[in-house]
């Protein structure tokens, strides 16, 4: 019998040893069922913005799952219009899987749509990952997509800042410095050479549905977009750099005023010399122009600190079954991976979040040594602030406000200062303030 006894003991130990984790058992049980869990993942990649890597990671990701089928769906209008399809799309009770959160949104996101932290979802059904998140991130960079509240909304997936892309060959035409201009000020001269010499543009300054680009030429002369809550960019130093860029639009005629997709292709074309948008726009420039391209660090104010708001976006788990829930981990976790973040990289232009993928053998290292246009982005990551998040429900009526003054100032319909003392007395009407 004690023989008997210690045969059994020793065959528990070893069935207990070769159990799998609970999460590869959930797996295998999932995968012997013949069905794959199906979620939906929504992003703003236009096939100039990574698009076509989304697609590739993607159909990689399922060709190796055997439980989970990803779909992809494109919002157009970027972060805002995925706010509002979101929006509709909750109206009806549903809602996808994961999804792509811009930076300006993350409280607004946190405080109108359901969502579940993905530490919650690792401990519940991942235990084997319980230490993914402080293991792969630095603390500053995970908690950029913690809330006001302190809440780990979602995971940093897009990290970006914005950089000035110089057509050299122009530049040179022109009879200016071919490294480009370090200072705002150096930029307005360089576009009205770059016009009277080559009669084409200088300069083009990204205009999407979004306020980026604008937030980091006013806070680098010294405003602030929001201040304790309260919008503040109407101040002395906000209206002069904005009256800066009105100049080489409406005045000056250096600049170019028209949406974000028309104006990368006209630099992409040789009908402006600088550009100044998001680095994940490297790739398509890289790929596509046919002149002697490259980019520097985002221009300074004389005398002042670059602010510049971390572009990109994180990725949040809004599905609302244990099943979506445990197949969007799934996916998530093998986005962050070194490979599928060095594909991410290389396919857009991004700075990996993750903070083991730039000196990897297996993540970009020798892509970085060979890619000196991502060299700008990395090198000014010190100058890095959050990008204006506008508290409560009113976050995409605010960010339609700023976009709209953009549009009226830049087409010379208003003053600059009357524009932007209005439109913040609007701002901080909807904020309660």
């Amino acid at each position: 019998m004690k023989k008997f006894l210690l045969l059994l003991s020793l065959l528990v130990l070893v069935l207990s040893a070769c159990a799998p984790a609970s999460g590869e058992e959930d797996k295998k049980k999932e995968a012997s069922s013949g069905e794959k869990t199906k979620i939906e993942y929504w992003h703003v990649n236009a096939e100039t913005l990574g698009g076509k890597t989304v697609e590739k990671l993607v159909a990689d990701f399922n060709a190796q799952s055997e439980t989970v089928e990803v779909t992809a769906k494109f919002n157009p209008d970027m972060y805002k219009g995925l706010m509002q399809n979101l929006q509709a799309e909750a109206a009806t009770g549903n809602s996808p899987a994961v999804v792509q959160v811009g930076w300006a949104f993350l409280d607004y996101f946190s405080q109108n749509f359901e969502y579940v932290e993905p530490q919650t979802v690792i401990d519940k059904h991942f235990p084997e990952s319980k230490t993914f998140l402080e293991d792969n991130f630095l603390p500053n960079i995970i908690d950029l997509a913690k809330n006001s509240e302190g809440s780990q909304v979602g995971i940093p997936y897009s990290l970006s800042t914005p950089v000035l892309y110089i057509n050299k060959d122009m530049l040179k035409e022109a009879g200016l410095d071919e490294n480009g201009p370090k200072t705002w000020q150096e930029v307005e001269k360089f576009a009205k050479q770059i016009k009277e010499k080559t009669g084409n543009y200088g300069i083009y300054i990204q205009e999407p549905a979004d306020n980026w680009a604008t937030q980091a030429i006013l806070e680098s002369n010294g405003a602030k977009m929001l201040d304790n809550g309260k919008a503040t960019f109407a101040s002395k130093e906000g209206i002069e750099a904005y009256e800066m860029y009105k100049k080489m639009v409406v005045d000056d005629k250096t600049a170019l005023h028209i949406g974000w997709d028309q104006g990368i292709q006209s630099f992409i074309d040789g009908k402006v010399g600088m550009m100044y948008t998001t680095i994940a726009q490297r790739s398509n420039v890289q790929n596509n122009a046919k002149f002697d391209v490259a980019t520097v660090k985002s221009p300074a104010f004389e005398g002042k600190e670059v602010r510049l708001p971390a572009g990109g976006a994180m990725l949040a788990i809004t599905a609302k079954d244990d099943k979506e829930q445990k197949a969007a981990w799934e996916f998530m976790e093998y986005l962050y991976s070194v490979e599928a973040m060095a594909e991410w990289t290389k396919g857009t232009g991004y700075v990996p979040p993750r903070k083991d993928v730039a000196q990897s053998e297996n993540g970009l290292k020798e892509f970085l040594e060979e890619n000196e246009m991502m060299n700008a982005a990395i090198e000014q990551m010190d100058g890095v602030v959050s990008w204006t998040s506008f508290p409560g429900n009113s976050g995409l009526e605010a960010e339609q406000k700023l976009l709209d003054i953009r549009d009226e100032i830049l087409g010379g319909n208003v003053d600059v200062e009357e524009g932007l003392k209005k439109t913040e007395k609007e701002i901080n009407e909807l904020l309660g303030k």
